[in-house]
């Protein structure tokens, strides 16, 4: 791999530390330098502000987030319902409080979350019950079990990329689908924010994906690309958290503005700041 720094990034959540965005050129994406080991990138996720390990509305950010998750995790079930799958197991990696695989089990799904924060997997299991589990659990799941796998904002948190993969390929039936939503740095508002977009989110994002490098990768594990949805919401509310680390402050105007911009800019490139990729497991 290529080791050209294409931009330094600041920790604005916790620690305050500078990273490199070290450039893989063969992928086109983008690798947080230095990466913490696993035992300390714990403690980059210990903040009352990390927002998806929690069920807070204390303020115009967490109370945006919440508004937007009741009505995109709808969505993404109505997305999982237009696939042709053979049984309604569903396998959510990085499942937070659970909002997700609360709808999902109510709507007749059969689904197993694993969420690797204590406090957040207490609140899942308080919704759902003992179907929510720590992340070793991932390797006591039986081949071929699942039918649909998600990672909603998650795969750029994992460690190893390649074991993880090899994971999802292991536990999904033969042509069962998975789904990973991850932000796009090649985004408009990625570009305006430039070291202070929200989405870096450096280092708890290990990985910083484009749209080629997203499908290159799954392509090369034996996936086939089967669609790509936008998820729109995201250049705003990214935009309105880039505000604050930018200006010191929110300023809701300019960050709808900025969304906006975005969005519309996206729609005939198609880099959106935020997109949802299905993929179809082929290994046999």
């Amino acid at each position: 791999m290529s080791k050209y720094v294409h931009l330094k990034v600041k920790d604005y959540s916790v620690s305050g530390e500078v990273f490199d965005l070290v450039r893989h050129t063969e992928l086109e994406m983008l690798v947080t330098s230095p990466q913490p080991s696993a035992e300390a990138l714990a403690d980059y996720y210990k903040s009352e502000d990390y927002i998806s390990h929690t069920d807070n509305k204390r303020n115009l950010l967490e109370w945006l987030y919440h508004v937007i998750r009741s009505y995109t995790v709808k969505r993404k079930l109505h997305l999982i319902n237009s696939l042709e799958v053979q049984n309604k197991t569903l396998l959510d990696i990085g499942c937070g409080t659970g909002e997700f695989i609360a709808y999902a089990n109510n709507k007749d799904w059969k689904v197993t979350g694993i969420e690797p924060n204590a406090r957040a997997r207490a609140i899942a299991i308080e919704k759902i019950g003992d179907s929510v589990f720590n992340a070793s659990h991932l390797n006591a799941i039986e081949q071929n079990t699942m039918n649909v796998v998600t990672l909603w904002h998650v795969l750029e948190h994992l460690p190893d990329l390649q074991k993880h993969i090899d994971i999802f390929s292991k536990v999904l039936v033969p042509k069962g689908y998975l789904i990973i939503a991850v932000p796009n740095y090649k985004s408009y508002d990625a570009t305006y924010y430039g070291s202070h977009w929200a989405a870096y989110d450096v280092p708890r994002h290990l990985w910083h994906f484009s749209r080629s490098s997203i499908k290159s990768l799954f392509e090369k594990n034996g996936y086939s690309f089967v669609e790509e949805r936008p998820m729109l919401f995201d250049a705003f509310y990214v935009s309105l958290l880039s505000e604050k680390y930018k200006h010191g402050k929110m300023n809701p105007l300019r960050a709808f503005g900025l969304g906006l911009i975005s969005n519309i800019k996206a729609w005939s490139s198609r880099e959106y700041s935020s997109l949802i990729y299905v993929f179809r497991n082929d290994n046999i």
